[in-house]
Order: structure tokens, then C-alpha cells, then sequence
């Protein structure tokens, strides 16, 4: 259904092509997962598929990429609408209507769809990715959960034969995510759809892959069987890790195959308990103090109350990871927070201060906010320049930004577009330009979206860094792996209001949509991550 023969692509400007060479075969009806570090060329890989590498990019492709036959150099992308469906990592931005079932019906529209057949793939489509109660919602008015179902949704009512997904279910919660992964598994399995996805959560997708394309940092692509690249691979899932680590063969990639093979680790783990994580400093009357504290904070967007009488109270030094399905809160609570977003009711208080009361550049030194796409806080033409603005409406001394960022991800040209960074440097320096601010309580909206394992493993040592120097960190995430290794404490919420607070290891292994894997697979051992199993079992390979 495609093929790759000896392609290579290179960007203008670049000196080493992206993609080196590449020999790919995926037949009809394959669920093909795309892995690699961030920044390696996933996203060319995918966008080559239609044509939309080279034709929108710019660059230079050699050798031939052919979808059914037809080679994507002798027609543009919009030729290969009915055969090839594509949604990207940013939904909004592909966005051409206004409300949910009209970007639904429009590319049928494009088509020359029958109005009867348009009116029933819609129905179908709802139902299918669970958004009937969606359909006449004003599309910039979803969650960004919501709004990446939308767009996938978008593309399946073509019924396309092939299916590009570029990180499908980094902004669903845990749910939602394996809704969508089974509607996608029920086109391959049911209708023969041939289904291309990069995925950095990994643990996500792996079990129901047919094939595995990793891309190696050098331009070169290792293809194969799951199981065989993943014994080597340096991009591996908690399952994978674990499995290394016992030395399981054959290599599980599901929870399910993992339990089967795990009775005798969770013997040898019994008489240990897991390493507690870093937590907050306490005072002489047992509790760190207060970093910031919220009282009935109530937020309405029309006639729609998105937080309800939330209270919360966030400790000096303390982690925090705001959890909760697409549309629950999250996001709308942190921008109340931090004073920007719109509160109808309740108080919030930092110090004495209500950051929603304060200047703009007052409330930056209060709370600081890194939001979903943290792209959108960065409009200046280089590096340099965005950390001198930094420094000047942070009134702070002039390098003061860069050294935070240097901290943060060194190494980062000074003379560089920002939007030309990686997702992990774009992240770094959004936050350097926050923190220069030198806010008490950071509040970061999910961060890890675009980062690989090791991008997410810096920056957990990032956001521990923060909290050892004293502030408080809130983190609204998917992220059930994220959370499992940063996190002190997790709130959840649910319809605007919280359901739970409590420790992480708590609050995760009581449920099971946001229960790690490690927690899964050792249940009911409290285990949360591959580091605490590989501390404990340590000790034991040592007087082995």
C-alpha cells in the first residue's frame, strides 16, 4: 500500500538529510507505529506519505514514495484526499468550519458526496469516536482533547484507505485515548485501512501494532516485528523497560502479556517496598506552608460552567498533577489561577495577593503559566530575543533568562527561530521566560506533549528542581507515566469539580484509567515506575 524505495529528504539550509536512504514496505491493512527520539524526522516520515513532503516544506526528495500505486511526485496533496487521510499534531490549526459537524461533513463536501451518504457517515463518525453530544458545539470551544477527536473524525468520513496520524492521543486523557485507538484498530482489522501513526506514548499504541518503523537520529529507519526492534530500542514503554529488566523473552508489550510473566518478579520484590519520592519540606508544625490557596473558584463561559466551588491549597515545595478526563476543568482552572483567565466567583490568594487583581507584570511574579502550546507565548525571531524580553519585563538583570534556559536545556543556538526548535526546547524556554519572573507557584499545561522518554525523564529532574528550590508546581496531564515519577500529589477532577486528592501512589493505583503500567502489571504491589523496581531489586543482583 506504500513504499519507500531509497528516499531521502533534506530541508533548505540543512546540511544532513532528515531521512537517509529510506526502504519501507507497508502493506494494506498494517497498523504501522512510528517511533523515535524527538526531532528525528517522524513527522517528515508521515508527511511524505500525501506528498505534503517535499510539495509544503520546501526541501529536496530523492528516490520515490508511492501510496496504491501512485507516485506522490506527479500529484499534489489534494489528489490524494480520498486515498489518504491526515491529521496533525495541532487540530485547531486544520480546522476549516466552525462547529463539529460541519468539519465533519466538509471534506465529504470537497468530495461530491450524496447529501444521504454525508448525513449517515457523520452519524456513524459520532458514535464511533463517542462525540454525539458534541455535534453543534462551536469547535474552538472544545477541550483540545475533544478537538483531536474531532479532527480525526474529520478525516475517517472520507473513509480513506490509508490513515495518517501524527501523536493521536497526546492531548486525550487515558479513556479517551483507548476509545480512539479502538475505533482506529476496528478500520484496520474490519475494513482493511492501512494506518500510519508516530506516537511518542508509545506504551499507548505498541500492543496493537503490526509494525514498527524507528527512526534512528542519523536519517536511517529500522523496521520490523514489535517485539524484535524493541529489545534493543532506545525509545521503550514502562512494559518494555520492565521486561528488560526481568529479563522476560519473549518481550511483552501489553499490561496483559506482562502480568502473565510477572509472578515471579512479584515474589522477589514481596518483603520490599517501593523508594518514596522527594517530598514537600515541612515546617515545625508538620506541613510545608502554603504557596497558594483557592477558595469556591467558580469559571463560566457563557451559560457553561467549566470549574464549580473549586477549593484548593498548594504547597511550598510540593509537585502537583491535575488530572481529569478532556473537558473536565483543568485548564480553565490553572488560567483562574494564575489570574488571566476568566473566574466568575471565589478567591485566590499568593502571598496576600490575588493575581487576578494584579498587573500583568505583578502576577507573572505571583504565578507563572506555561500553556497547552506553548509556542503561542514566543513571537519574537530568535532565541536571544525572547530571553532579553523576558529579562526586561521581569525587571531582572540582563542574561538572567538565558542562564535559566541553560539550566533547563543547554545547548540551545541563540540565533535560532524559536519556532524552529524542538518541542522539548520550545517548553524550556517558554518556562525560562516564566521563571525568570521568579514566581512561587508555576502551573504547566500539559508539558509533556511532543517530548520522547528521555525529553520527559529531564524534564521530571527539571520540575523536581523547582520544587527543591521551594515552589509549587501544578501540572494538568494525560500523562499517567509522567505523573507516576514527578508527581507528590494528584487532584482530579471531574464535570469541574474535584473527585480526589491524595498522594500519588494513592490516588493512580485506585484507578484504573490512570494507573501506570508498572502498577498494573505488579498489582497489588504498590509499584509505580521501572526506577523503584530496578532500586529495589539492586541490593538482591548485588550479593547475587
Amino acid at each position: 500500500m506504500i513504499t519507500f524505495d531509497e528516499a531521502t529528504f533534506t530541508y533548505n539550509g540543512a546540511e544532513e538529510p532528515v531521512l537517509r536512504e529510506v526502504d519501507l514496505r507497508i502493506g494494506e491493512g498494517e497498523l504501522c507505529l512510528v517511533t523515535g527520539r524527538t526531532g528525528v524526522g517522524k513527522s517528515t516520515l508521515l508527511g511524505a506519505v500525501n506528498g505534503l513532503v517535499p510539495r509544503f516544506t520546501g526541501g529536496r526528495l530523492h528516490g520515490r514514495v508511492e501510496v496504491a500505486g501512485q507516485d506522490t511526485r506527479d500529484f499534489p496533496p489534494q489528489e490524494f484526499a480520498h486515498l489518504v487521510g491526515v491529521v496533525g499534531q495541532d487540530p485547531l490549526s486544520g480546522f476549516v468550519t466552525d462547529t463539529v459537524e460541519e468539519e465533519l461533513a466538509y471534506g465529504m463536501e470537497q468530495l461530491g458526496l450524496r447529501p444521504e451518504v454525508m448525513r449517515k457517515r457523520v452519524e456513524e463518525t459520532l458514535d464511533l469516536l463517542g462525540i454525539a453530544e458534541l455535534r453543534h458545539r462551536a469547535l474552538r470551544t472544545l477541550s483540545g482533547g475533544q478537538q483531536q477527536r474531532v479532527a480525526i473524525g474529520s478525516v475517517l468520513t472520507a473513509h480513506p484507505r490509508v490513515l495518517v496520524l501524527d501523536e493521536p492521543t497526546s492531548a486525550l486523557d487515558p479513556t479517551a485515548a483507548e476509545e480512539v485507538l479502538a475505533a482506529v484498530v476496528r478500520l484496520v482489522h474490519d475494513l482493511g485501512t492501512t494506518v500510519v501513526v508516530a506516537e511518542h506514548r508509545v506504551e499507548r499504541v505498541l500492543q496493537y501494532a503490526d509494525r514498527l518503523v524507528h527512526l534512528t537520529g542519523d536519517g536511517g529507519v529500522r523496521d520490523g516485528d514489535p517485539a524484535e526492534l524493541m529489545l534493543d530500542s532506545d525509545v521503550a514503554p514502562p512494559v518494555v523497560r520492565l521486561g528488560r529488566l526481568a529479563g522476560w523473552r519473549p518481550l511483552p508489550l501489553s499490561v496483559r502479556d506482562a502480568r502473565r510473566a510477572a509472578a515471579g518478579l512479584r515474589e522477589r520484590l514481596a518483603p520490599r517496598v517501593p523508594e518514596a519520592s522527594p517530598s514537600p519540606p515541612c515546617t515545625a508544625s508538620g506541613e510545608a506552608p502554603a504557596a497558594l490557596t483557592a477558595r469556591q473558584v467558580v469559571v463560566s463561559y457563557g451559560p457553561l460552567t467549566a470549574v464549580r466551588d473549586v477549593g484548593l491549597e498548594l504547597r511550598k515545595g510540593e509537585v502537583v498533577a491535575l488530572m481529569g478526563r478532556n473537558g473536565s476543568g483543568k485548564s480553565s482552572l490553572l488560567w483562574a489561577l494564575q489570574g488571566s483567565g476568566p473566574r466568575r466567583s471565589g478567591t485566590v490568594d499568593v502571598g496576600g495577593a490575588d493575581p487576578g487583581k494584579a498587573s500583568a507584570q505583578a502576577a507573572r511574579a505571583l504565578v507563572g503559566l506555561v500553556p497547552q502550546t506553548a509556542s503561542d507565548l514566543l513571537y519574537l525571531e530568535t532565541v536571544d530575543a525572547e530571553c532579553a524580553q523576558g529579562d526586561r519585563e521581569a525587571d531582572a538583570e540582563p542574561g538572567a533568562c538565558r542562564a535559566l534556559l541553560d539550566g533547563l536545556a543547554p545547548g540551545v543556538p541563540g540565533d535560532r527561530h524559536p519556532r524552529d526548535l524542538s518541542e522539548g526546547q520550545k517548553l524550556a524556554l517558554v518556562l525560562a521566560v516564566q521563571l525568570v519572573s521568579a514566581p512561587g507557584v508555576v502551573l504547566l499545561d500539559e508539558p509533556t506533549r511532543g517530548l520522547d522518554y528521555h525529553a520527559k525523564r529531564r524534564f521530571t529532574e527539571s520540575v523536581r528542581t523547582l520544587a527543591a528550590e521551594g515552589r509549587s508546581v501544578v501540572i494538568a496531564t494525560h500523562d499517567v507515566e509522567f505523573t507516576a515519577g514527578a508527581a507528590d500529589r494528584v487532584v482530579v477532577m471531574a464535570e469541574g469539580e474535584v473527585v480526589a486528592d491524595g498522594p500519588t501512589a494513592d490516588v493512580v493505583v485506585s484507578s484504573p484509567a490512570f494507573a501506570p503500567q508498572v502498577s498494573k502489571i505488579l498489582h497489588p504491589q504498590p509499584w509505580l515506575t521501572v526506577d523503584q523496581v530496578a532500586a529495589a531489586l539492586a541490593p538482591q543482583e548485588a550479593t547475587a
